[in-house]
């Protein structure tokens, strides 16, 4: 082709190559063996074909705003066609009487059915209509310099026929190929482009996916090993005087059994020789913060040191004052070190660091500073892991000579397709239980009409003593966007509810200013807090009963939940209500109802991610682990990944060699074997090479 369209698609596409071509697919399918009558069409239709002819052509408006229109008529019903750009081409392109075959999307405007740009072909009798087709996403700048659909395809079609295409080498080996019954990687291409029946195409899709998972997890499952091989850890076999005298005479309240199954999994970790690195997972309100109390208290017995970091210093506070509580009935020393600690304190906390005096550190991002030194750390729990960085998150690791064991938790629950790709270098533990008679949040979704009702529920939880949060997706009003803000809310609220002390948090406020604020609810001196996001983790007010979210259809299933998870911290019912304007669209009102029918967050999370796709789902981008699928999709393709999976450890087992050094303890990962011919151990590192140009920086993490 000319420069000027191969400069156009590289721009658009991404197309530079033979190879660029191959790899871009269609992104739906659909079925041309048949032609539709207008009368047939529907508002819920894709694109289809008609057969018919052209009976007048007209134009109207002028200049850029000009449009062409044509009556089509099918032998039944007439519809209208419209092109709003190159009408002087199109006006001269297709003639009145000559039997035409459009494809398009149909649309119904005014009760007369449209087609707008539809692909227009000469109909030829002696040729049947061709089956599945797949559709190419164009881009609106290739639209409206008349690029279509076909203009890819044909494009494909030439490639395909051109012999050299049988060049293109298979990148799975064939004992791969063989125990999983993939298609041949030339037949799966050619059917993604041009599918030979729906069978063929869902077998062709099935080896793509296949393929772009067990990269991805062998290049994941590589590093992991690797780092756990050059990574060693403190060895702590010890269950001593502070866990058995916590644990049988000062625990709150009896453990759930997804508590006790976590922490036997993290002491199998800790006694192993090697750096555990390991995830947990639970809901709000699961227990986490005791499991990893738990934890620092294995360290404490065998002399080592913990630190737990927080991304606010409010949840460090908060977690301080838990821990604390906890750690004086065992006599450990448990200390606070935020931005805020004053000189004197902060010199005193740096002592007992050095000198072992002090067993467990709570703080912010003040604890990953270069002055700030251990005697012995053996363990660092980070809290709401996606809020701090990879490199914020090595530092700590830089405290010991050997270097400590990591918990890493989060309340934001994560499917788990997705945390074993995004954070496929942590072993993962998942606290599934809440603690006995914890009550579930009620939630309701209310909309404007309703706002008399969900004011009175609130007035009547003031009057109990109790208190509001109200969120709102704005910190300003913005003219452009009918949705509320805060600074509009406060004066709203205080109006609604005069005779109590209302405050105000969003993240455009001086840090100082907004713990001011914060600390005002947390110790019920105000009575309702009206905040942005910034409250989403991190709050522990047992006495908040209501949260209220104004425009909830502006927010995504998980952060909701989060936000719902502020409240149902104490022992009375709490109430979450999703505020929204009645006319929203179909699927918003079905993803508010998810929020209203379950509390489980890993189900939410799942519908969130179906929704929204994996590369929305927050702290992915801080996982150190990039990853672009063209074909394979995590919210959907979990069986295949996991599949791929498998596949990937059993390809290790058999050949630690495709680890960058010689891997020992091949025997901590169990499982079958997958015995590859010499040159396909090749094909592999040669896939491997050209997929993950990207590479650890392994000085950074060890």
């Amino acid at each position: 082709m000319g420069d000027k369209r191969a400069k156009l698609l590289d721009a658009e596409l991404e197309i530079r190559t033979f190879g660029d071509l191959l790899y871009t697919f269609p992104y739906r399918y659909v079925d041309t063996s048949r032609f539709f009558k207008i009368s047939e069409f529907s508002g819920e239709m894709p694109s289809v074909q008609v057969l018919g002819r052209f009976v007048g052509f007209t134009t109207e408006g002028e200049g850029l705003k000009q449009r062409l229109k044509a009556s089509f008529y099918d032998g039944s019903r007439f519809m209208e066609v419209v092109w709003f750009s190159k009408v002087n081409f199109f006006k001269t392109a297709y003639q009145p009487g000559v039997s035409y075959v459009l494809f398009g999307k149909p649309t119904q405007f005014r009760d007369v059915w449209q087609m707008a740009h539809p692909e227009v072909n000469a109909y030829d009798a002696t040729k049947p209509p061709q089956g599945f087709r797949g559709i190419y996403s164009i881009p609106d700048k290739l639209r409206k310099r008349g690029y279509s659909t076909r203009i890819i395809s044909d494009l494909a079609k030439n490639l395909f026929s051109n012999a050299r295409i049988k060049e293109v080498s298979e990148t799975l080996p064939p004992e791969i190929i063989d125990k999983y019954s993939l298609m041949p990687l030339l037949e799966a291409l050619m059917n993604l482009h041009f599918p030979q029946n729906p069978e063929k195409l869902q077998k062709a899709r099935e080896r793509m996916k296949f393929e772009e998972l067990f990269y991805l997890q062998l290049h994941i499952l590589r590093y992991s090993r690797e780092r756990g091989r050059r990574i060693r850890g403190h060895v702590l076999t010890r269950i001593g005087e502070y866990f058995n005298t916590y644990y049988s005479k000062f625990i709150p309240f009896d453990l759930t059994g997804a508590q006790k199954r976590v922490l036997k999994e993290i002491r199998n970790d800790m006694r192993t020789g090697r750096q555990m690195n390991r995830l947990l997972q639970g809901d709000v309100g699961s227990g986490k913060t005791m499991v990893a109390f738990m934890t620092m208290l294995m360290a404490a017995d065998n002399g080592f040191q913990s630190a737990i970091m927080a991304p606010t210093e409010i949840l460090a506070s908060q977690h301080f004052e838990t821990i604390r509580n906890w750690g004086e009935k065992i006599g450990l020393r448990v200390e606070l070190l935020t931005g805020s600690t004053r000189t004197k304190a902060r010199k005193e906390i740096h002592e007992g660091l050095l000198s072992g005096e002090i067993h467990i550190i709570v703080g912010t991002h003040a604890l990953i500073e270069d002055n700030v030194q251990f005697k012995n750390l053996g363990l660092t729990v980070i809290d709401e892991q996606h809020r701090f960085g990879v490199a914020q998150r090595a530092k700590m690791w830089k405290k010991s000579a050997v270097a400590p064991h990591v918990l890493v938790m989060t309340a934001t629950p994560i499917p788990r397709t997705l945390a074993m790709t995004v954070y496929g270098d942590l072993d993962v533990s998942v606290i599934d239980e809440l603690p006995p008679g914890r009550k579930p949040v009620q939630t309701y979704l209310k909309f404007d009409n309703s706002r008399m009702e969900v004011n009175q529920l609130i007035n009547r939880e003031l009057r109990a003593g109790r208190q509001v949060y109200i969120v709102y997706p704005l910190v300003k009003e913005n003219p452009k966007l009918e949705l509320k803000s805060v600074e509009e809310g406060i004066e709203r609220v205080r109006g609604m509810f005069p005779d109590v002390k209302v405050c105000m948090v969003h993240g455009q406020m001086k840090p100082a200013e907004k713990d001011y604020q914060m600390e005002q609810f947390v110790s019920g001196a105000a009575r309702i807090l009206v905040a942005t996001t910034v409250i989403e983790v991190g709050v522990n007010v047992p006495n908040a009963s209501v949260m209220l979210i104004e425009n909830a259809e502006r927010f995504g299933l998980s952060q909701l939940h989060q936000l719902r998870g502020r409240v149902g911290r104490g022992a009375d019912h709490s109430y979450c209500i999703l505020m929204t304007k009645h006319n929203i669209a179909g699927d918003t009102r079905k993803r508010l109802g998810i929020m209203t029918e379950t509390s489980d967050g890993f189900l939410i999370s799942e519908a969130d991610m179906k929704m929204r796709g994996p590369g929305d789902m927050e702290g992915t981008q801080q996982s150190g682990i990039a990853f672009n699928l063209r074909i394979a999709n995590l919210a959907s393709d979990g069986q295949i990944l996991n599949v791929a999976r498998q596949g990937a450890e059993a390809v290790l087992n058999s050949h630690p060699e495709l680890v960058e050094a010689p891997v020992t303890g091949v025997e901590q990962y169990p499982g079958e074997e997958l015995p590859l011919s010499p040159t396909s151990v090749a094909m592999i590192k040669n896939e491997l090479r050209i997929r993950f140009l990207k590479t650890y920086d392994w000085s950074q993490i060890s």
